[in-house]
């Protein structure tokens, strides 16, 4: 039973240790849903939506994580 909630805590850990791409992808999954139900958006403009806007986010998140990471470097090496 330890090994089951050890693994319910990493999962929980791993989709919400990045908050800010936690709640971009969810932004962007209501914003889809919500343009195909009232809108009446077809579904597969709203698939490509999603294709394309996961992608943008997850490269967004890498580069302002990278960003984060070589100033950190920076400021710890003495501003060199």
């Amino acid at each position: 039973m330890a090994i089951l909630g050890e693994l319910a805590t990493e999962l929980v850990s791993m989709f919400a240790g990045e908050k800010r791409l936690t709640l971009a992808v969810l932004t962007l999954i209501t914003a889809a849903a919500l343009l195909v139900d009232f809108v009446g958006l077809n579904q597969l403009i709203a698939g490509t939506v999603l294709l394309l806007g996961c992608p943008v986010l997850l490269i967004e998140s890498v580069c302002r994580s990278a960003r984060t990471q070589a100033f950190a470097a920076r400021a710890q090496s003495g501003g060199k």
